[in-house]
């Protein structure tokens, strides 16, 4: 028999476990809100700079309960069509075609039913069958639009949303529902009322040390700690893209592709490329000199 997500997750350390399982290390406070998010029902919107493992968390989270992730990627002027569902016009054309050619005639509610209907993302999450509801990711929401948070009203508080030709479309499982947002904007306060909040601060250097381990196997202990401790020099830097979590991540893999053992300034400079993602930025670095990213003493 199939478990179900009580069984699966009975109190926090028990999702805590599971996205340690499949490699996500999340702090308390985060479980906890991921935890309730999953036991109510209710979506949560998680903020935070780039590169702190918003997304991450929710792709974890799918793994975690070993469901199917459905991601819609927000961006500006997204429309509620790419997001929700859309009518497949050549195979309705197709049948009105093959109709006439039979001498019937076919009516609107001959074709716009299921059989023609293309579900998006958010379509998708909400018809997903189960056993276990799916985790929907609606990703970077602060990239569009007033309109289409206001459209993601009815999702959010009812798991629901309205296609004029087919009625109200319920869930069949309330699928977990994960938003994030870099705060480029501010998000209406309508949309947090229908949401659990959690801001992801970025962690400190034994964390991301202990992440790095987790994500890159062949990097050292040694190396996983001075690349942490050099991520957060550069952090301290008056950077365009200050490095996140992603970016530790990436640069510890580089350096153990070239087989270095410890950060020396020659290893560093050799893969900033994994680091910083702007010409002005490799100028600051540059001109801060190497002990700013591998510190004096390591």
């Amino acid at each position: 028999m199939t478990d179900t997500v009580e069984q699966r997750f009975p109190d926090v350390g028990a999702l805590a476990a599971a996205l340690e399982a499949v490699g996500y290390l999340a702090g308390d406070q985060l479980a906890a809100a991921l935890f309730l998010a999953v036991r109510m029902g209710q979506p949560i919107l998680l903020e935070g700079e780039p590169g702190v493992g918003k997304t991450e968390a929710a792709k974890a989270l799918a793994a975690a309960l070993d469901t199917p992730l459905v991601r819609l990627q927000c961006y500006e002027g997204i429309a509620a069509a790419e997001a929700l569902y859309e009518w497949n016009y050549p195979r309705q054309l197709l049948a009105i075609r093959l109709a006439e050619a039979s001498g019937e005639h076919l009516r609107d509610s001959d074709l716009f039913t299921e059989e023609y209907l293309l579900a998006r993302p958010l379509l998708t999450a909400l018809l997903h069958p189960g056993p276990r509801p799916a985790v929907l990711l609606i990703d970077e929401v602060d990239r569009a639009d007033d309109e289409f948070e206001a459209f993601l009203f009815e999702l959010l508080a009812e798991a629901a949303v309205t296609i004029p030709e087919l009625g109200t479309q319920r869930a069949r499982l309330t699928p977990v529902t994960v938003l994030t947002s870099n705060r480029t904007r501010d998000l209406h306060d309508a949309l947090k009322r229908r949401c659990l909040y959690h801001w992801i601060a970025y962690p400190d250097a034994a964390r991301v040390a202990e992440i790095i381990r987790r994500r890159v196997p062949a990097a050292s202990s040694r190396l996983a700690g001075q690349v942490a401790a050099a991520v957060n020099r550069l952090r301290g830097l008056d950077l365009t893209k200050p490095p996140g979590i992603s970016e530790a991540i990436s640069w510890a893999s580089a350096l153990s592709m070239f087989g270095a053992e410890e950060l020396s300034g020659q290893a560093a400079d050799r893969t900033m490329s994994t680091v910083l993602k702007y010409p002005e930025d490799t100028d600051v670095v540059r001109q801060a000199g190497a002990a700013a990213v591998v510190g004096s003493g390591d």
